[in-house]
């Protein structure tokens, strides 16, 4: 079942990710989420997850896939350029102007407190996305369904692949996601 689509300009999506790849420079995937769910609700939370499974099986980085589909939806192929340009060009020009700060104050004892500071606040960042994800999908299904139960042990097995194990993403996609198309569609045959 497709739903209707409100049309953007392509203007308008490179200005939104623009804002959000500079809000979010080291992290951009809670603003990401923030600013297309929350904010310009372009997305439901369903939507953004569902995005994001697909962008991280693609090549390339998971925010400018995200990026370019979202604005392909939007706008069409105009709007998957203006948003992968908006992802890019802005941060681009910051980083730039970053590298030369860094190259006349890096060896300030405050700068590289600074940095290191900035890479806690990001860490917490991303942190707090993936419980707002896992929440919102915990709201849905309910942790004492079935299908909750599944869903809470594949998020489980994911964070000891990943963040105990130390396992390549790779592995740990190849290994849960035949785990979780098995197990929702044996759910599904027991309700049918």
């Amino acid at each position: 079942m497709t739903h209707q689509v409100n049309k953007h300009s392509p203007l308008r999506i490179f200005l939104v990710f623009s804002g959000i790849a500079l809000q979010g420079f080291g992290g951009v995937m809670p603003f990401a989420y923030r600013g297309l769910v929350e904010q310009q609700r372009w997305l439901s939370a369903e939507e953004f997850a569902k995005y994001l499974a697909m962008a991280q099986i693609l090549p390339g980085a998971t925010i400018c896939n995200i990026a370019t589909m979202v604005g392909h939806r939007f706008a069409g192929w105009r709007g998957g350029l203006a948003a992968i340009t908006g992802m890019i060009v802005p941060p681009f020009c910051v980083v730039i102007a970053l590298a030369a700060i860094y190259q006349h104050y890096g060896d300030l004892p405050l700068f590289r407190q600074a940095v290191s500071g900035m890479s806690a606040v990001a860490a917490g960042l991303i942190l707090a996305t993936g419980l707002k994800m896992a929440i919102t999908l915990f709201k849905k299904s309910g942790l004492r369904s079935p299908h909750g139960t599944v869903q809470l042990a594949l998020l489980m097995l994911a964070f000891i692949g990943l963040g105990v194990l130390r396992w390549q993403l790779l592995l740990v996609f190849c290994v849960l996601v035949p785990l979780g198309v098995a197990a929702s569609y044996l759910m599904g045959e027991r309700h049918a």
